[in-house]
């Protein structure tokens, strides 16, 4: 019985993915383990370690798949191991060459090598997944370039902006977030076979060339020194996606508070049937944005443990190992859902573009006192022009008057400027800077980047 939402038949999907949960299940966490054994006695036999013969056996014996989880699970609770039970199982499985398995290898070893081969799968995914949300805003980006839409600083309205220039900071962010993938994933990739302090004792002098090659075998680099007390690779991962998860929540975040009834410029996809409350039939909540922004703060969470696990006692310990085995999956499991979560939001998000101009001109000309002042203050002087307008901008908000009719009824401002001047100073479409220009610098960028490719 499922004891972690992560598991729930209901709630799972909310929180992870199932690609992504298959991954971190202890079936595929077996799997790897069986597979870093293979791969060590293959390398051993063929350096002659081991005799050739054995190591083949080996090979072609070995099958996790049919190795009993639950015996191994028995038998561990009885040894207070959690690498033996399945060193004798692959020794059942595998006759008399069971004799050479983990020949030479440390528990960490193995473990650690494996958890590096879940570790590959899981970058895979975060790595396609980036990719197709950083499309997904640069499509966006482009096709929402010119349309104004209210800027806000401290919640509140400030001056005109285009909803393209918001999604192209994201897609800014998020071409980065690519880039980092890349710069580390050659740092994170990285096994490590070389007995119980690193120093190859075990394997004699071939104890480099074994790791070398057996680690080739299982498709990742070969480290400068053994890292059982070097957990930084782990805490790097777990930063980068600290970041990717940091701009989802952003976004859906950003969402949630577009959505509001009383802004309603954005709405999540919505479906027939889809229920936002069960006593308030006419609710369309914000459920998936609000799970997108919700699971940033439990990877954070989990990315802090990664970092504790980098204290290590002397040479190797268990304690911040046992870390590592709770915050590694979390991290990763919880970057599954946002990801998806995020792309399904915006491959189907409903942008409302006539809100989008109720709202710019909801204050009546008063987004736009910025641009007055500056204009007023071509001919008097910025310090005198944000003095008048400040008056004129004031009044108009606890009058709720326009904050034309005010500017006008101020006699310098009416006989130094015309009726005609403040129409188009007061007009937001007339005050968007360089956003689009900035929009499509961002888009061009990220297509000459090449991490969209």
């Amino acid at each position: 019985m499922a004891s972690h939402v992560l598991d729930f038949l209901i709630l799972g999907n909310n929180f992870s993915t199932s690609e992504m949960r298959a991954i971190w299940s202890e079936q595929n966490r077996l799997e790897k383990q069986v597979d870093v054994e293979v791969a060590l006695a293959k390398a051993e036999g063929e350096l002659g370690v081991i005799p050739t013969d054995v190591a083949d056996e080996i090979v072609k014996k070995a099958d996790a798949s049919k190795l009993s989880l639950q015996q191994i699970a028995d038998e561990a609770a009885k040894a207070k191991h959690s690498l033996m039970s399945t060193i004798n199982a692959l020794q059942k499985q595998v006759g008399e060459a069971g004799q050479f398995i983990h020949y030479g290898a440390t528990t960490q070893d193995i473990v650690d090598t494996a958890t590096v081969l879940q570790l590959k799968q899981s970058f895979a995914i975060v790595e396609r997944d980036t990719k197709l949300i950083a499309i997904e805003l640069k499509r966006l980006a482009k096709q929402y370039q010119y349309l104004p839409m209210v800027g806000r600083t401290h919640g509140m309205q400030a001056l005109p902006t285009t909803f393209g220039f918001k999604l192209a900071v994201w897609l800014d962010e998020f071409v980065r977030h690519l880039q980092r993938l890349t710069e580390i994933k050659q740092r994170v990739l990285v096994g490590n076979i070389s007995g119980a302090v690193c120093t190859y004792a075990s394997m004699g002098h071939f104890g480099p060339m074994i790791e070398a090659r057996a680690l080739s075998s299982l498709g990742l680099n070969t480290p400068n020194i053994g890292w059982q007390s070097a957990r930084d690779r782990f805490s790097e991962y777990g930063s980068v996606i600290a970041l990717i998860s940091g701009t989802l929540g952003k976004i859906g975040n950003e969402f949630y508070n577009l959505m509001r009834t009383e802004i309603n410029e954005v709405e999540e996809p919505f479906s027939e049937g889809k229920i936002g409350s069960t006593t308030m039939p006419h609710k369309r909540n914000p459920a998936a944005l609000e799970g997108l922004a919700s699971l940033t703060a439990p990877l954070l969470k989990s990315v802090a443990l990664i970092h504790e696990s980098m204290k290590v006692e002397h040479e190797r310990d268990a304690m911040s190992w046992r870390a590592e085995w709770i915050a590694l999956p979390e991290i990763n499991l919880y970057i599954s859902a946002q990801l998806q979560t995020a792309l399904t939001i915006l491959k189907g998000l409903k942008v409302n573009s006539d809100r989008m101009l109720a709202n710019l001109l909801m204050q009546n000309g008063l987004l736009l006192s910025e641009k007055v002042m500056f204009e007023i203050g071509k001919r008097l002087g910025k310090q005198t022009a944000h003095h008048l307008v400040y008056n004129c901008a004031m009044q108009a908000f606890e009058q709720n008057r326009a904050f034309k009719d005010v500017l006008l009824d101020d006699p310098l401002l009416n006989k130094e400027f015309s009726l005609a001047e403040l129409d188009s100073w007061l007009e937001p479409i007339n005050y968007l800077g360089s956003a689009p220009e900035k929009v499509q610098q961002v888009i061009t960028y990220a297509e000459q980047s090449g991490v969209l490719a």
